[in-house]
């Protein structure tokens, strides 16, 4: 199909960006990479009047170490994070897991903050971040805040950003020589997960998150209290589902995802040795 009619602006900064949302309102929509706007646009599933186009905001793709954690541009693109040395270093789940995205032409299109900001629950990025904790520094008319990534998912689709806020910058704990692990089942290397499960060691602790088994991603609670109540790898994964609300899909009805979570969670506890 073809998207519906649209004004087109550029933006060459996140204040210029800022700016032309809040003037516009909720017919605006930014276009970093487009790999989930473009196509939602295709559906009518978004008809925004306005496109403010910000990925030519050169200083908002960096990634760089700040002490006790990294801070990513929200423009970094998958690519980036995939073959950074700071991250393969400090927070190597990151980088592997961007390798995981799509396909070349998406991971070299496609941006960290776009893909948080969209808060797809089926994306592979978003539960990683949500594992790893940290923080997401929004920007808008009124200045900066920052927001617990815990807090940032609200629905489907839906995230904590107002309609004028711009996500500007990830903030992520170090987590270098942690055990970690990434399961992703799909049917083709560059489909969207119909399952996936992250699970990392931050700060002495096993936090778990799960793709596209609720309406955001999720953090598995079960899996992580019958861990550190000294439950095996095998007996906490039995918990993967608890709480959790599936989709159904042509792919799977939400019995056999909640099979898949517990499957995919004792998979990445053992492969990755967090306990």
């Amino acid at each position: 199909m073809i998207p519906a009619a649209f004004d087109y602006k550029k933006a060459n900064s996140a204040e210029e960006a800022i700016a032309l949302i809040a003037e516009h309102g909720d017919e605006a929509k930014l276009l970093a990479g487009g790999h989930s706007l473009i196509p939602m646009m295709k559906l009518r599933l978004a008809v925004p009047s306005v496109l403010v186009d910000i990925a030519g905001v050169d200083d908002l793709s960096y990634i760089d170490d700040r002490d006790d954690h990294i801070a990513i541009g929200a423009l970094a693109n998958h690519r980036s994070l995939e073959t950074s040395d700071l991250l393969i270093s400090e927070c190597p789940v990151l980088a592997h897991v961007a390798s995981k995205v799509g396909d070349p032409q998406v991971r070299h299109r496609g941006t960290l903050g776009g893909s948080l900001a969209h808060s797809d629950p089926a994306s592979d990025l978003p539960a990683v971040v949500l594992a790893l904790g940290g923080s997401l520094v929004a920007q808008g008319p009124n200045g900066e805040r920052e927001i617990a990534v815990a807090d940032f998912f609200t629905g489907y689709f839906e995230s904590a950003l107002s309609e004028d806020e711009m996500l500007t910058e990830v903030r992520i704990p170090k987590a270098p020589g942690s055990s970690w692990n990434y399961q992703k089942f799909n049917r083709r290397a560059q489909d969207w997960a119909i399952v996936g499960v992250a699970a990392v060691e931050v700060q002495g602790a096993t936090q778990v998150s799960l793709v596209n088994m609720g309406s955001t991603p999720l953090r598995a609670s079960g899996v992580e209290a019958a861990l550190a109540g000294g439950a095996s790898a095998a007996e906490a994964a039995e918990a993967a589902a608890e709480g959790t609300e599936p989709p159904t899909d042509l792919n799977a009805s939400p019995e056999y995802r909640s099979h898949l979570a517990r499957v995919l969670t004792r998979r990445a506890l053992e492969a990755g040795g967090v306990s």
